[in-house]
C-alpha cells in the first residue's frame, strides 16, 4: 500500500536517539515480518521470535556475516495491534557510542529492513487508526517544545482534547445536515418537517468554531515563540541587558559609542514564552557606512519584532529634563508593543530616580522601567512584564483541558469552515433553497474532517509530517 511518499508495505528501520555520544541509543524497527527480520543479528533469535508481545529481551547484537559479537543490548517486542504504529515492532536499545548505533542500523538495513522517512512510524500510527492526524502533530509539537507551557499545551492535544472538542462540532454540524435533509425529502409531511431546520441551528455551530479559531491567536505566542528586540541609542546599556538576561557574557559592553554594529541573538524563556532576544546596533546617524547598515537593521529588526525593549540613558534624561525627541517619537510611534527602560540604576541616588519617574509620567510613558543590568536590579520584573505584554490577549488556565489548535494547518482549516458557515447562516436567513445551503454545510464538515484526518490528501499529509525527525 502507497499514501503518499510512504509505503507501508516494507518493514522499516531508524536511529531514534541523537547520533552523539550518550548513556544508551535506541534503534527501532516496524512492519509485516519485523521480528523475524530482527532475530537475524540478535544472539537468542528464536526467543526473539517466539516472544510475546511488550516483553523485553536481553542479549547481544551479532554481525551475521562475521559471527561477532557487537554489543549487549536489551530488546523491546511489540505486536500489532498493540504497539506505536499498530505493527510488529522491535527496538534495541543499546550503549550509546555513535559507531555502535550507525552498525546495529546498518546490520539492519543489510538485513531485509528499509531506512524510515522522516516521521514514518508517526504516519504508520495514523494509517493504522492509532493517533488521528491532531495527535500526530501534537507528537512533533512534543519533540520541539521549548518550555513547561509548551509540553502542556501538546500534551493536552496528545491526550485528545482537540480531536473530541472537533468531533463535537462534527456532531452538531451534522445534526444540522439532517434537519435540512429532513424538510428536502418530506417537504409534504408539515407534522415531520415543522421546525426541523431553521437559520439558529448554524449559529449553535459557529459560535464554538469561532472560540476554536480564536485559540490560535491566544496560543502560538507559547507554541511559535516571540521576536524581542533590544533598541535604542548607542551605549544606552542594551548589550548589557542582553548579557544579564542570558546570565552570561555573549555581547562585547564598551564605552564607546558605536561598538555594536550588527545583531546577536540568542534563545531566552519569558515565563513560559519562548523567545528569540537580539541585541542591536546603537540608533544614531552616522557617517561610518558599516555602522550605518547596522542601524538600518535595528530599524527593520524593530519593525517586524513581537516586542520591543527600548533602552535610555538616564543622564541624558536627567540633563535635559524630557526625553530625547527621537527616543519619544520611536517609542509613540513603533508598530509593536515597546517598553522603555531606564538603564543605569546602580548610578543613580533616590531624586534622581523619583525625577526620572515624574518625567516619564509627564510624558505619558505608561509601560516604563528604571533596572541596573550590572547589578541585576530589576531583571525579574522586566521578565515578568515582558511576558504580561507578549501574553496581553491569551489565558493561561486550562490549557491541556480545553479544546484548543496547535498549528497554522489546524487554524486555516477551521477558519474556511468558519467562512462556509458564516455564508451559509447569512443565505439560510435570505431563503436559499435549502439543497444548496447542505451543501456549504458538507463542505464546511469536510473542511474540520481534515482536522483530525478523517478527510485527507498527499498534500495535507506531506505538511503534516514533513517536519518531523526520522525515527519518529
Amino acid at each position: 500500500m502507497q499514501t503518499g511518499k510512504y509505503s507501508l508495505d516494507d518493514p522499516i528501520a531508524a536511529i531514534a536517539t541523537a547520533l552523539s555520544p550518550a548513556a544508551l541509543g535506541i534503534v527501532r524497527t516496524s512492519g509485516k515480518g519485523a521480528i523475524d527480520l530482527a532475530s537475524a543479528i540478535f544472539s537468542r533469535p528464536e526467543k526473539l521470535k517466539e516472544a510475546k508481545g511488550n516483553t523485553i529481551l536481553h542479549g547481544w547484537i551479532l554481525d551475521p556475516e562475521s559471527k561477532k559479537e557487537v554489543d549487549e543490548v536489551t530488546v523491546c517486542v511489540y505486536r500489532e495491534p498493540k504497539s506505536f504504529t499498530g505493527e510488529d515492532a522491535v527496538e534495541f536499545i543499546c550503549h550509546g557510542g555513535t559507531a555502535v548505533v550507525l552498525k546495529i542500523y546498518r546490520l539492519l538495513i543489510e538485513n531485509g529492513f528499509r531506512a524510515a522517512e522522516g516521521g514514518e512510524f508517526t504516519f504508520r500510527a495514523f494509517a493504522n487508526g492509532k493517533a488521528d492526524l491532531t495527535r500526530a502533530e501534537a507528537v512533533n509539537e512534543i519533540i520541539n517544545s521549548k518550555t513547561d507551557i509548551n509540553i502542556e499545551l501538546a500534551a493536552g492535544r496528545l491526550s485528545g482534547n482537540l480531536f473530541s472538542g472537533i468531533e463535537e462540532i462534527k456532531q452538531e454540524l451534522t445534526r444540522v445536515i439532517a434537519a435540512a435533509d429532513v424538510e428536502i425529502e418530506y417537504p409534504e409531511d408539515e407534522e415531520t418537517t415543522e421546525g426541523a431546520f431553521s437559520p439558529d441551528l448554524i449559529l449553535q455551530v459557529i459560535e464554538p468554531l469561532k472560540n476554536l479559531a480564536g485559540s490560535w491567536a491566544a496560543e502560538k505566542i507559547f507554541i511559535q515563540g516571540a521576536k524581542v528586540v533590544l533598541a535604542g541609542k548607542t551605549n544606552a546599556g542594551k548589550s548589557s541587558l542582553f548579557n544579564a538576561l542570558l546570565k552570561e557574557d555573549r555581547a562585547i559592553v564598551s564605552d564607546i559609542h558605536g561598538t555594536t554594529r550588527d545583531w546577536l541573538e540568542a534563545s531566552l524563556n519569558f515565563n513560559g514564552i519562548p523567545v528569540s532576544l537580539y541585541d542591536t546596533a546603537g540608533i544614531r546617524y552616522t557617517q561610518d557606512s558599516i555602522e550605518a547598515i547596522g542601524v538600518e537593521r535595528s530599524l527593520e529588526m524593530s519593525r517586524n519584532a513581537d516586542l520591543i525593549l527600548y533602552l535610555c540613558d538616564p543622564k541624558d534624561i536627567l540633563s535635559s529634563g524630557s526625553l530625547n525627541k527621537d527616543d519619544l517619537d520611536f517609542i509613540k510611534n513603533a508598530r509593536p508593543p515597546v517598553i522603555t527602560i531606564i538603564t543605569k540604576e546602580d548610578l543613580l541616588d533616590a531624586e534622581s530616580k523619583e525625577k526620572l519617574k515624574e518625567i516619564l509620567s509627564k510624558e505619558k510613558i505608561e509601560e516604563a522601567l528604571i533596572i541596573s543590568s550590572k547589578a541585576s536590579s530589576g531583571i525579574k520584573v522586566l521578565s515578568e512584564k515582558a511576558y504580561a505584554v507578549l501574553a496581553k490577549n491569551t489565558d493561561r488556565s486550562g490549557f491541556s483541558k480545553a479544546a484548543s489548535l496547535g498549528s497554522e494547518r489546524q487554524r486555516d482549516a477551521v477558519q474556511k469552515a468558519l467562512d462556509v458557515l458564516e455564508t451559509a447562516y447569512q443565505n439560510a436567513v435570505s431563503g436559499f433553497p435549502l439543497d444548496l445551503l447542505v451543501e456549504d454545510l458538507e463542505e464546511a464538515l469536510s473542511f474540520l474532517g481534515e482536522i483530525t484526518g478523517e478527510v485527507r490528501s498527499d498534500d495535507i499529509l506531506d505538511k503534516v509530517f514533513s517536519g518531523f525527525c526520522v525515527g519518529k
